[in-house]
């Protein structure tokens, strides 16, 4: 089971024990091993690393009228202001000297505040910072402005009565852009969404091309009284792609359309420059959460795109700032495209400190953790260009209070050897030291922090959807409690045959459940993580072993997944077997198989015996220091765990479990005095039962830790968790959760 992944981990950036941003980089999958044991001392992977960047200061204005009337002021900043903001960049196209053109949306964000902001699509020359020097700054040489001299136009615009008709922000909502051969542009739009033709010179040349079957935005100009818009607003065309011939362009939507089931679902379209008019070729991809957006796409091969898929969050609240390749002529087993990483734009390796001390992310480990990340380009050379929107003036994501220059952000990425390990670190609930657990923040943070394996834990909600919470009952880990709609469900259940009171994921629905947010389960011995409370919805097991499949470990293998079945005997009791749904959904992502990366445990034997079943996955039995499987209570076996961890009970264990994980008490135990005693025979039981064993649960606080790895009577102040953990490797532990993996694998290293 530790050695069916075996790990290598890329250079430790920061171990400070506080960190809670990312400290490793993640490879590229085009490089990902096959499973099993490890063959050489050294694996090869893909490091992303920064080469090259520049900015545009985000007060940069250009010539033009007064903009920003009615811009929402924020940090500092209030309209209007004394000509044309650059509110940052969503589209960008490579001319191969040097210079690009860069396209901003429709200025402030919406098309109420936007009538001052002229649509522009800017010539820009970066002169970048590298590590051989360069000011780092992007120069405009010039514009064009978009415009509809033509009248093509039937509905009114802003500048209706003036001879050039200039467009404005609360016209169109421009996002992409592809320039076709003959130097035209063909753009992606919002508020639509149309996909609008302009000239070279920015004059509109055709009538805007309406999404097929009638679909509308709120802010469409031909939406009928009455007509229910199928697209949301601002969840247009953002991203658009256009062939290697240049006869197609494939715009894609950035979010689902209102009466989709599947709100994960973003559909591809394919429309035909010859004709004008849409194919009927759509494609459908589905992002990691259903809030997550497409925010731009570049052809690199026919079929193959990049996407940028990102969530709404900035600074250090971000999860979800990627780049997948999709592939337009392969689909998953559920329907989708295959989807696989190729930057993670949060953790990118920065050796030689470009653009360091210029706020967060900027550091030996960059990232661009903007809100509105939302270009990429892949240069001639290979390397990526991204860069953002900067929302002006309200993001903040690098200086608290300081608006977002413009940046461009040049990533190289770069093939190195790293050493493998055979000690397997799960990311007990995530990364839950710096995170809430159970969240996919706290599982992203795992992933940078190279763990192996995530672990969610699995319970059902109402309409039999696996979700992870660590138990059923949320008050402790979700915001219910502060829900007055909820007020009701309040009960009292009991559970393996204690009383408890609260809120319990069995009594709602999905939808019901996915209102809710997260919030820090250990307050008192981690504050820090209450800033991340109420921002994090809670995931199903499908996005969790989503986030995994298409992420990838520090020696380029996919993420392990670990998930624990929570009280299925309880869950079989009301109708809502855990079994039948974990193993379709292993089925539906393609992790089924004995080859798969993911282990199943459980605290009771006989829904593993049942799994032992279903599946050729790993299984594995956990073990207590106290007490006996709640199945065996209700079949009246007098058992208990420590009779499961006799040389016997090992032996049986082994007819259908591939390890165990035991609390490391059970491993190691204590002395009186709080100090770890000698090792038991466990371990080395197991071992011979052909069992691995992996330790839970490893924290950094004095609260969890022996007395002789403690820093101070304060019970939430971090001691040296390091030190303990080397302890019960070198007592032959094959693998170990923890709730900071970034520790974990210091320790291990």
């Amino acid at each position: 089971m530790a050695h069916r992944i075996a790990r290598a981990r890329t250079r430790i950036l920061a171990l400070a024990a506080a960190a809670a941003t990312a400290v490793v980089l993640i490879p590229s999958p085009a490089n990902a091993a096959g499973n099993g044991d490890p063959q050489n001392p050294t694996v090869k992977i893909v490091e992303p690393t920064l080469v090259a960047r520049a900015t545009l200061s985000a007060d940069h204005l250009q010539p033009g009228p007064a903009s920003g009337a009615l811009a929402s002021p924020a940090n500092g900043r209030t309209g209007p202001f004394a000509g044309q903001v650059v509110p940052g960049f969503s589209a960008m196209i490579d001319n191969g000297d040097g210079t690009f053109w860069a396209q901003p949306d429709n200025g402030f964000g919406s098309k109420a505040n936007s009538a001052d902001f002229l649509l522009r699509n800017y010539l820009v020359r970066p002169a970048w910072e590298t590590a051989d020097g360069g000011s780092g700054e992007i120069e405009i040489e010039r514009f064009i402005s978009y415009n509809d001299a033509d009248h093509v136009l039937d509905f009114p615009i802003v500048n209706e009565s003036t001879p050039e008709r200039l467009l404005t922000g609360a016209d169109f909502d421009i996002e992409s852009i592809v320039q076709a051969k003959d130097g035209s542009f063909w753009v992606g739009e919002e508020f639509g969404p149309f996909l609008l033709h302009f000239a070279a010179d920015g004059t509109l040349l055709e009538k805007p091309y309406p999404l097929p079957r009638g679909a509308k935005s709120p802010q469409n100009p031909y939406l009928a009284a009455g007509e229910a818009p199928r697209v949301r607003a601002s969840r247009g065309f953002e991203a658009l792609a256009g062939s290697t011939s240049g006869r197609y362009l494939y715009p894609i939507l950035e979010g689902a359309y209102v009466d989709d089931p599947d709100q994960r679902r973003r559909e591809i379209l394919e429309f035909d420059t010859k004709t004008g008019a849409y194919t009927d070729r759509t494609w459908s991809y589905q992002a990691d959460q259903d809030a997550n957006v497409v925010g731009d796409a570049f052809t690199v091969r026919n079929d193959a795109l990049l996407l940028v898929e990102r969530d709404d969050f900035e600074g250090d609240q971000s999860v979800t700032k990627r780049v997948y390749e999709i592939d337009l002529s392969r689909a998953d087993r559920e329907g989708y495209v295959e989807k696989s990483l190729v930057l993670d734009a949060l953790r990118i390796a920065n050796p030689d400190l470009i653009g360091a001390g210029d706020g967060y992310g900027t550091g030996e480990v960059f990232s661009l953790p903007v809100q509105s990340f939302e270009t990429v380009v892949r240069l001639r050379d290979g390397r990526l260009l991204i860069g953002n929107d900067n929302n002006y003036p309200g993001n903040d994501a690098r200086i608290t209070g300081t608006p977002d220059d413009t940046e461009f952000d040049l990533i190289d990425l770069e093939k190195e050897r790293v050493p493998s390990s055979d000690i397997t670190v799960v990311a007990h609930r995530g990364a839950s030291g710096y995170r809430p657990e159970h969240t996919l923040a706290a599982y992203e943070t795992a992933i940078t922090q190279c763990a192996d394996f995530i672990e969610p834990d699995v319970v059902a909600t109402k309409d039999g959807v696996l979700v992870a919470r660590h138990e059923n009952e949320i008050s402790g880990t979700t915001d219910v409690a502060s829900r007055t709609v909820f007020a009701d469900r309040r009960t009292t259940k009991t559970i393996d045959g204690v009383t408890v009171s609260g809120w319990f994921t069995e009594d709602f629905t999905l939808a019901e459940l996915k209102t809710l947010r997260a919030i820090e389960r250990l307050p008192q011995l981690r504050p820090e993580n209450t800033a991340f409370n109420g921002l994090y919805q809670v995931p199903t097991l499908d996005e969790v072993i989503d986030l995994a499949r298409h992420s990838v470990s520090c020696q380029g293998e996919p993420i392990g997944v670990y998930p624990e079945t929570k009280h299925p005997t309880y869950f079989d009791s009301i109708g809502l077997s855990l079994e039948e749904p974990l193993v379709a959904q292993l089925s539906a992502n393609g992790v089924d198989d004995a080859d798969a990366p993911v282990i199943v445990q459980s605290f009771e034997v006989a829904n593993l015996r049942e799994l032992d079943g279903m599946t050729e996955v790993a299984l594995a039995q956990l073990i207590s220091p106290s007490g006996r499987p709640y199945d065996f209570a209700v079949a009246g076996d007098p058992r208990t765990y420590a009779d499961l961890v006799t040389p016997e009970g090992l032996a049986e264990i082994a007819t259908y479990a591939d390890g165990i994980g035991v609390e490391k008490g059970v491993a190691i135990p204590r002395d009186a005095d709080g100090t770890l005693g000698d090792p038991s025979p466990v371990i080395d039981d197991a071992h011979r039962a052909g069992l691995d064993v992996h330790g839970w649960t490893f924290r950094r606080e004095n609260a969890f830790l022996p007395a002789e790895f403690r820093s101070s009577s304060d019970p939430a102040a971090i001691g040296d968790l390091a030190g303990e953990i080397r302890v019960f490797v070198e007592a032959g532990l094959d693998g170990l959760f923890s709730d900071n993996p970034d520790v974990a694998v210091a320790a291990i290293d």
